[in-house]
C-alpha cells in the first residue's frame, strides 16, 4: 500500500503543478482523463473556488471527467462552442525519448486527441514509471474501431508491416481499463470497440506505424499521440522535473 500512495503522491504532484504553472484566469482548458488528470481537474476546482483562478472553462475529454468537473463546478463547454483552446493538460500510458505518447488506458483516446489537437499547448502529465526507451512493451497500443465488421478491421491492423509482431486483443469488460473484467466486448463513450495492440518488442517506427493505422477504413482514432507535446512534467523520488521536446 506504501507504493500504491506514494504513486498517487507523484500523481497529484504533476497535475497541480500543471494547473498552477500553465494556467491562468480567462483560459479555456482542455481537461484530460484518468488517475492523473484527475489530480489536476481538482486542482482547477480548488483554485476556482478560492477565487484564484476566475472565468475560466473547460473542455472534458470523457463523461467521467465531465461529472468530475461539474461536481467541483468548472464551467464546461464542447469544442462545439470553442474549436481553439489555451492549454490541454493529460496524463500517457507511456513516454518514449522522442515525446511520443501512448494514451488510452483509459479508453478515451478519440476525445483526448481532439481536444488536446485543438490546444496551443498541451502538456503531459506523468510518473517517472511511464518513461521509456521505446513504445510497444511497456504498455499496448490502444485503436478505437468501428463495430461493423470490427474481426475485419483487426485482422487488417495485424497485417500492417509497421504493426509487424503485434498481438492484438479486443478489450472486453470496462472500456475504461485494458483488464478483461467482463464478457462482453468493452464500448467506448463514442460507442466504439477498442483493440489493444501488444509488442514484445519496441515499434520500429512510431510515426509511421501512426499513419498506417489512420489510413485503415474501420479505425477511428489510435493511442500514438506524436509530436504533441508542448511539455512533459514528470514527477519522480528526486522531486518534479518539467521535460520539452
Amino acid at each position: 500500500m506504501r507504493n500504491m500512495a506514494s504513486q498517487d503522491e507523484l500523481k497529484k504532484q504533476t497535475g497541480y503543478k500543471a494547473i498552477d504553472d500553465y494556467v491562468t484566469s480567462g483560459m479555456k482548458v482542455g481537461l484530460g482523463t484518468g488517475s492523473t488528470a484527475y489530480f489536476a481537474v481538482e486542482r482547477l476546482g480548488q483554485k476556482l473556488k478560492s477565487g484564484e483562478l476566475k472565468d475560466i472553462i473547460a473542455v472534458p475529454t470523457s463523461i467521467r471527467t465531465k461529472e468530475q468537473a461539474e461536481s467541483l463546478g468548472i464551467p464546461l463547454v464542447t469544442l462545439n462552442e470553442h474549436s481553439k483552446l489555451d492549454v490541454a493538460i493529460d496524463g500517457a500510458d507511456n513516454v518514449d525519448p522522442d515525446f511520443n505518447l501512448v494514451k488510452g488506458g483509459g479508453g478515451a483516446l478519440l476525445r483526448e486527441k481532439m481536444v488536446e489537437l485543438a490546444a496551443n499547448k498541451f502538456i503531459v502529465i506523468v510518473d517517472e514509471s511511464k518513461l521509456c526507451n521505446g513504445l510497444g512493451p511497456g504498455f499496448p497500443i490502444p485503436v478505437e474501431i468501428t463495430p461493423f465488421c470490427h474481426e475485419h478491421t483487426i485482422r487488417t491492423i495485424a497485417a500492417l508491416p509497421s504493426c509487424v509482431g503485434c498481438k492484438p486483443v479486443l478489450r472486453m469488460g470496462s472500456s475504461a481499463n485494458n483488464k478483461v473484467d467482463g464478457d462482453d466486448i468493452a464500448v467506448t463513450d463514442n460507442g466504439n470497440y477498442i483493440v489493444d495492440l501488444h509488442f514484445s518488442e519496441n515499434i520500429k517506427d512510431v510515426p509511421k506505424m501512426a499513419a498506417d493505422l489512420k489510413n485503415i477504413c474501420g479505425v477511428v482514432e489510435h493511442g500514438l499521440f506524436c509530436g504533441m507535446a508542448t511539455a512533459t512534467i514528470v514527477a519522480g523520488v528526486d522531486g518534479v522535473v518539467v521535460k520539452t521536446p
